[in-house]
């Protein structure tokens, strides 16, 4: 026997140790025993992370927005896994686990060095020969993209595993990235009062904010396992080989994260995106953005988890110097404050993309900034104002860079040049929450003094923030007597939130080299057009206007025309004032 085979036979046992173990603890927690199979067989892909439900239910999870949409789509209809799939589900789980690790740890030549230095790509033949027993050959027409990213975050690899494994917490903290997501089925809860062993089957929806960027569904298993002291690898694997009718736009193959706990509370977290895609449907002035990498890899999911963490230490301090005017020192202030706006963030993010669960309606043309509205009823939500709201969004490329854009929506000094509902008043800061390193991560409390003395003066909310892959600026009117209850460390949940506002991206990786490997069997070309990709902005305005405050109403085509006109004198402003600015 060649040395090979026997190493090969070693890791055959030990694989299929733990695949009992796997089994023997699910089959505890399930109540009957769970079939095992000779072999692993060639099986599905994978997705990324997500949260505990209870066993046998389809509910479970969070899904912004699931009571206002209504929408009966794919996400909804999917069914938690057969007793007949189990015993596969948690072989493909065990093997997706074994992958990670290596994809995680491997240098040359699995992950090949980019010549500039502007990241790494992953080497498709190498992948091959490293994990021959795969989930098949790529479909036809699909592309590979292959992502690796690391960081150190302000968090403890304890609370880093919670929020993988808790759907609530997971689609709260990447909320930018996860449009919906829930717990189908858990497998098994992990041993000894921790995620070690937890195994859960989920779905998810991938977003970028744009309706210009169709969305990526996954049917997935989630499996969390130590691996040895401080260290936790969380593995997502597609299963959509156990849904042969359905149609899928992505099949991810095992990606996920390995966490490292360091000293004094903070973690090392090295992520891996693997998916295939057909991604036909992406918009041209999207597509150097979404080959590089930046709209659904790993080096997003780690920012966005940086920016997070650094939010969440905000959140839990205690000790806030209360020097400069309008910082909110008082920590039950600060906590409600940041609660509110986190709730925006949230409510902007689940409603600005192109979501299954939404129906948009093109008003004009077919050109990449038409105006796209939808309507919804909303009602018996204490969180938002009842009657008929309508949302516009449109997305359009602005030739001037990322931070210039987001430097100019931010500032309250600027506001005018856009707000069009500011009506030209003077614009304040009265309270201000850092929330990050970057000056632009903060939450501030504005208060627009009208220029017409009849009209009551309106505060704002608003939070702004920023990370290498992307940011957003979100507001919302708010009530004077309800922001004085959150201030004073009240419940925030009762304060009536309509968000509109800006997510602002870049139109492409820096200097325009791809960070990720991007392998396409049929290239159809068709880039943004000459410029973009060149370092300027993606820019998505969203508003939404309560246009009646009566539920039952119907809408007429007065508010439409309205919400159409506010949206585009409103890019025209934004449009003639940056490139003044970056001119």
């Amino acid at each position: 026997m060649s040395f090979d085979e026997q190493h090969l036979r070693i890791e055959n046992v030990r694989l299929r140790e733990e695949i009992d173990r796997i089994s023997g603890i699910a089959a505890k927690y399930v109540g009957k025993p769970m079939l095992s199979y000779p072999h692993l067989s060639s099986a599905s892909s994978r997705s990324l992370d997500l949260g505990v439900g209870s066993y046998g239910t389809q509910t479970g999870g969070n899904i912004p927005g699931e009571n206002i949409y209504g929408a009966a789509d794919l996400l909804r209809s999917v069914s938690g896994p057969t007793d007949a799939d189990k015993p596969m589900i948690i072989e493909l789980a065990v093997a997706a686990m074994e992958e990670l690790i290596r994809m995680a740890q491997s240098g040359e030549p699995l992950w090949i060095s980019c010549s500039d230095s502007s990241g790494e790509i992953l080497s498709e033949e190498e992948y091959v020969r490293t994990f021959p027993r795969g989930i098949g050959p790529k479909p036809l027409g699909f592309k590979s993209e292959a992502s690796r990213e690391s960081a150190v975050v302000i968090m403890n690899h304890v609370n880093l595993v919670e929020i993988l494994m808790d759907v609530d917490q997971w689609s709260s903290v990447f909320a930018s990235i996860v449009s919906r997501a829930m717990t189908l089925e858990v497998l098994s809860t992990g041993v000894a009062g921790n995620y070690n062993g937890a195994l859960q089957v989920m779905t998810a929806e991938f977003q970028v904010p744009s309706p210009l960027v169709p969305t990526r569904e996954n049917y997935f298993v989630r499996y969390c396992k130590q691996h040895g002291e401080g260290i936790w690898a969380v593995v997502d694997v597609s299963l959509d080989n156990l849904r042969p009718t359905s149609v899928s736009r992505c099949r991810r193959r095992p990606s996920g994260c390995l966490i490292q706990e360091l000293p004094n509370g903070y973690s090392k977290v090295t992520w891996v995106e693997h998916v295939e895609v057909d991604d036909r449907s992406v918009h041209n002035i999207y597509k150097p953005l979404v080959n590089s990498g930046l709209a659904f890899g790993a080096k997003r999911w780690v920012a966005t988890l940086d920016r997070q963490c650094e939010r969440l230490a905000s959140v839990m301090a205690n000790s806030i110097a209360a020097g400069d005017v309008g910082v909110i020192s008082s920590p039950k202030g600060r906590k409600s404050m940041l609660k509110l706006a986190e709730r925006m963030l949230m409510s902007f993010c689940s409603g600005v993309g192109a979501s299954t669960a939404h129906t948009w309606t093109t008003l004009s043309g077919s050109g990449a900034d038409d105006v796209r509205v939808m309507t919804r009823k909303s009602m018996d939500d204490p969180g938002r104002p009842p009657g008929i709201v309508l949302s516009a969004a449109t997305s359009f490329w602005l030739p001037v860079p990322p931070k210039t854009v987001f430097d100019f929506l931010r500032d309250e000094n600027s506001r005018s040049e856009w707000d069009i509902l500011s009506n030209g008043g003077l614009v304040q800061e009265m309270a201000h929450i850092a929330n990050g390193r970057d000056p632009g991560n903060s939450v501030s409390l504005l208060r627009v003094n009208s220029a017409n003395s009849s009209q009551s003066n309106m505060l704002i909310l608003q939070e702004s923030c920023s990370d290498s892959t992307g940011s957003f600026v979100v507001y919302a009117p708010v009530d004077i007597i309800a922001m004085n209850v959150v201030l004073s460390g009240g419940d925030p949940d009762y304060v009536a939130l309509l968000p509109s506002g800006f997510a602002i991206l870049p139109d492409g990786p820096e200097n325009n080299n791809n960070i990720i490997k991007n392998n396409n069997n049929n290239d159809e070309g068709g880039s943004g057009g000459p410029d973009v990709g060149n370092g300027g902005s993606l820019l998505t305005v969203a508003f939404q206007i309560l246009v009646d405050s009566v539920p039952t109403a119907k809408l007429s085509l007065g508010s439409v025309a309205t919400v159409n006109s506010l949206i585009k004198c409103t890019v025209e402003r934004i449009k003639g004032a940056v490139s003044c600015d970056g001119a």
